[in-house]
């Protein structure tokens, strides 16, 4: 099974040198990501594209790299091609006519032929030929060789014909490690997350920044979506993830802080934390997901209020953007459910807030705020790397039991999120399986029936664990993790 690779346009029209680089980092990023799906498979470079071979060749193989391709920032578009022998034009013919039949029914076509190697023939004569087989034998609209609906793309290298079989649209951007670090405010919501993901799609290699103000639950949703994040669209580069605990700021906000100015004093001291927190790792800006008037500490006066604390760069990739646009989004990259269940904590200190503070206001209320509340919470912030954020669950007082084998009454809840579930099934009996994704099992799991044992699964286990966990926390008792010691699917 073959993969070829087109880079994002904008790599293309970059100097020889750059170019270089980054499409060599594109190679290194898919080389790691493809290893960890299938150990043998093989990633080469060329200067116009990158080929993967995978020497399975089975449905399940096939989808999984369908999925790692199309969440690797770089990519412009991929094809899914197959190698056959070949010993004349008529045999490339009728490899094209097998493959092609049924796509080009009522469409316009043009064939085109990329051709290496020593034969007796030219592309231009292939084209000819294999174009007006399918145009005679298929029921096709006819040849059209300028926009048609449907291009038959071959390939020729020495005595193999490659057929395109499909071409899927990739993510677009530059290649993740090629740009800056940047550290990323993230609550949660729906804002931050589509921030964090417009970065890495960038290239940018993302950290990310939670500010605690809602507590256990808080973090853990946030966590949730910070690892989503990087597991699927930027696993290439391993990325840290810091939690300030902020209550006590806020509680100081609420004390010392006019009802007019708490919004941007609040935002004045998460960008001041977040400074220092990227100044000590080498970070050179910082990411915040506001837009443009959504609130009233977004306006462009207040903007410029909150950025005068802040030495580095601030960016807000979505300050233009209409919230409907930022929420399609962040269904389009799977995220919608987690952030619909995160409360925006935020909030809850904007009471008649104002859309243009005064300035000098602002620092004269500020000269009351004991600044050694927001230093201690920056003293007392939490490093994790981002694929140990759920690991605090191995310190807790209780530890979930896991089950390798499963009894004949056990039902196993399967919370991976929808896409993982879809590209790997557990190949589980009917009646011992059902499908809750995570952030919908606190919710539904109260309507189950309680005489049951439920054991959750995810693949690594982590997850799992964590809402396990958390479903003891609130009294439930029939329930355990499932970790079988070979894979179900």
């Amino acid at each position: 099974m073959i993969f070829t690779v087109r880079f994002f346009p904008e790599i293309t029209i970059k100097s020889h040198p750059v170019r270089k680089r980054w499409t060599r980092q594109l190679t290194e990023n898919i080389r790691l990501l493809a290893k960890r799906l299938h150990p043998d498979a093989k990633v080469q470079q060329d200067w116009d594209r990158i080929e993967v071979r995978v020497p399975e060749d089975t449905p399940e193989v096939e989808g999984q790299f369908v999925d790692m391709l199309a969440r690797i920032p770089g990519i412009a578009n991929y094809s899914l091609v197959r190698a056959h022998p070949f010993e004349t034009l008529h045999d490339v013919y009728e490899l094209a006519l097998q493959a092609w039949t049924e796509r080009l029914r009522g469409k316009t076509f043009c064939v085109r032929v990329k051709r290496t190697g020593q034969h007796d023939f030219t592309s231009i004569e292939m084209e000819r030929y294999v174009g007006g087989g399918l145009n005679q034998n298929t029921q096709a609209a006819g040849v059209k060789l300028k926009d048609p609906d449907v291009t038959v793309s071959l390939e020729i290298k020495d005595s193999l014909c490659y057929l395109v079989e499909h071409k899927y649209a990739g993510l677009g951007g530059f290649p993740l490690g090629t740009q800056d670090q940047v550290l990323s405010l993230i609550s949660g919501g729906f804002d931050s997350t589509v921030a964090s993901y417009l970065m890495m799609r960038r290239g940018l290699r993302t950290h990310y920044c939670f500010f605690n103000l809602g507590g256990k639950q808080h973090e853990l949703g946030v966590k949730e979506i910070a690892f989503y994040l990087w597991n699927r669209y930027s696993s290439s580069h391993r990325v840290r993830f810091f939690s300030i605990p902020f209550e006590d700021v806020v509680a100081e906000i609420l004390q010392k802080i006019g009802p007019a100015n708490m919004g941007v004093v609040l935002k004045r001291m998460m960008l001041r934390a977040a400074d220092q927190i990227a100044e000590r790792g080498g970070v050179q800006a910082v990411v915040t997901g506001e837009a443009i008037a959504q609130v009233s500490s977004q306006t462009v006066p207040n903007l410029a209020v909150i950025d005068d604390v802040a030495d580095r760069l601030v960016l807000r990739p979505l300050i233009v953007m209409d919230k409907p646009d930022i929420i399609r989004l962040c269904r389009e990259i799977g995220a919608e459910n987690f952030s619909a269940n995160i409360p925006e904590y935020c909030g809850v200190i904007s009471v008649k807030p104002s859309a243009k503070v005064k300035p000098e206001r602002v620092v004269a209320e500020e000269a009351g705020f004991d600044m050694g509340i927001l230093e201690r919470a920056i003293a007392n912030t939490r490093m994790q790397p981002i694929d140990a954020v759920m690991e605090d669950l191995q310190q807790t007082e209780y530890q979930m039991e896991e089950v390798v084998e499963l009894l004949d009454a056990d039902v196993v809840i399967d919370i991976r999120h929808p896409s993982e579930v879809e590209m790997k099934p557990l190949k589980l009996a009917a009646e011992q399986v059902m499908t809750i994704p995570f952030y919908s099992l606190s919710g539904e799991f109260s309507k189950l029936d309680a005489s049951c044992r439920y054991l959750l699964y995810c693949e690594k286990g982590v997850m799992s664990n964590l809402h396990a966990a958390h479903l003891f926390d609130d009294g439930v008792q029939n329930l355990g993790v499932y970790r079988p010691v070979n894979k179900p699917f």
